[in-house]
């Protein structure tokens, strides 16, 4: 990079970073989880403000940022994306019982039917790769739970020791592993990418499990037996793998972000009190980058939405989406909570909780934007419709009386064990005893 590029560069990082933590801090006093306000903070930059503002010159600076701005920001999506893929264990699924899978199915299922019938009118006119693609992403997009802001939500509400707390966190794991498995087939079969390099995923996949994954846990048992002093080279080691699996996943047609939840996914879990209690040296680097990164990541998302160019169309079509989107998902999640066998008022509140959708959607909407699945206008409402459904989760909470559940897991005065702040003793999805964030809510970021 030339001396003027470089100066760009930091130029744009400054601004960035000073508009992420301005609208986090905002959106934070106002009850709403700081990616509200990160996004918000991203659309004023943008070519809704920036552009009719500064004129030319704020576009051509934008223009020339924003590549370099994108790459610092992929890092920190990467980074993010192994942290959920990691904390998302399979076995917890297993564990966690029949009512958590009633719940996800419900949470599940009705919003993927009802988001495709939803987005059949629209398919034509915004859908860039074709109908078929369109309407799959639509459904999947709007089944979206965003696991780290519900962990958020529940510790603020001091739910997340409850019953309805522990399922609410099983079911949105279920989710989320269900509807990133579901982008990443449907990125595979209907990408733009050379389709033969598709040919290479069961070698891929083969490689994750027959020799990443148990490298991974020679190196995870040497810093349990060694203690940290192994930390950093196996930090180094994973980044490294990490950054590798993102290359070939982008290499064969597949967004770079699954390769990065495909190996969180792999990844062998800590096993025992010690080491559990300790956190290793890429969660450690994981978490410092995130805070930094993944913020530049939401802010450049809200640069690409284009309030200016709405239509009165476009409003129609964002309150057939959010109606689409809070009903399915609202109604789905409380048939599930019913057949599950939960109380009506905990079904209920479930029913709040599941409707989140935060950080996790907007990410799933920046790749298909990115894929080409919806274009820029669709890509707008739907960011529009991911903040409502975000904000409005908080307040329903509230309106509806929600308190501090009478009986927590433990006794008062005593700890809860780890297996019993998350369903199927899952890595921490909130606040522990002490009031710690777990690694759920600091996956990305201190405060989502």
């Amino acid at each position: 990079m030339t001396a003027d590029t470089t100066a760009v560069l930091f130029l744009a990082l400054a601004l960035v970073l000073g508009a992420a933590g301005v609208g986090g801090a905002a959106a934070r006093r106002l009850g709403q989880p700081a990616v509200v306000g990160e996004i918000l903070a991203g659309v004023l930059l943008g070519s809704t403000v920036l552009s009719q503002t500064w004129g030319g010159l704020g576009t051509a600076f934008y223009e020339q940022a924003q590549p370099l701005l994108g790459a610092l920001a992929n890092v920190g999506l990467a980074l993010f994306m192994f942290v959920i893929g990691h904390e998302l264990d399979p076995a917890f699924a297993r564990r966690s019982g029949r009512t958590t899978l009633w719940v996800a199915a419900g949470a599940v299922l009705l919003p993927l039917g009802g988001g495709m019938l939803a987005a059949l009118p629209y398919a034509g006119e915004h859908g860039p790769a074709g109908p078929t693609g369109f309407m799959l992403f639509i459904g999947v997009a709007l089944s979206v739970t965003a696991f780290p802001v519900l962990a958020r939500i529940l510790s603020d509400q001091k739910l997340n020791h409850s019953r309805v707390g522990r399922v609410a966190m099983a079911a949105a794991g279920v989710n989320d592993l269900v509807a990133w498995s579901c982008l990443a087939v449907i990125a595979a079969l209907l990408g733009t990418g050379e389709a033969w390099r598709l040919a290479f995923l069961p070698v891929y996949a083969g490689l994750l499990i027959g020799v990443v994954r148990p490298l991974m846990a020679r190196v995870l048992r040497r810093r349990v037996r060694d203690g940290t002093e192994t930390g950093a080279a196996g930090a180094v080691m994973v980044t490294a793998v990490l950054m590798a699996s993102c290359s070939a996943t982008e290499w064969m047609g597949v967004h770079f972000a699954f390769g990065a939840f495909a190996l969180g996914a792999v990844m062998p879990r800590v096993r025992g009190a010690d080491a559990a209690a300790r956190p290793s040296a890429f969660e450690d680097l994981a978490n410092s980058a995130g805070r930094l990164l993944l913020p530049v990541y939401f802010v450049i998302a809200g640069t690409q939405v284009d309030l200016t160019a709405f239509r009165a169309v476009d409003l129609g079509a964002l309150a057939v989406m959010s109606a689409v989107a809070v009903v399915t998902k609202m109604a789905g999640t409380w048939v599930g909570a019913a057949l599950g066998g939960l109380p009506r008022r905990e079904a209920r509140m479930l029913a709040v909780l599941m409707n989140t959708r935060g950080l996790t959607e907007v990410v799933i909407l920046t790749l298909g934007l990115n894929l080409g699945f919806i274009d820029r206008s669709f890509y707008s409402i739907l960011m529009a419709m991911a903040i409502l459904t975000t904000v409005m989760t908080g307040p329903l909470l509230r309106v509806r009386g929600v308190r501090p559940p009478e009986t927590a897991l433990a006794a008062p005065g005593t700890r809860p064990s780890r297996k019993d702040l998350v369903p199927g003793g899952a890595a921490d999805a909130g606040p522990d005893a002490s009031g710690r964030p777990g690694r759920s809510e600091g996956a990305g970021r201190g405060t989502p």
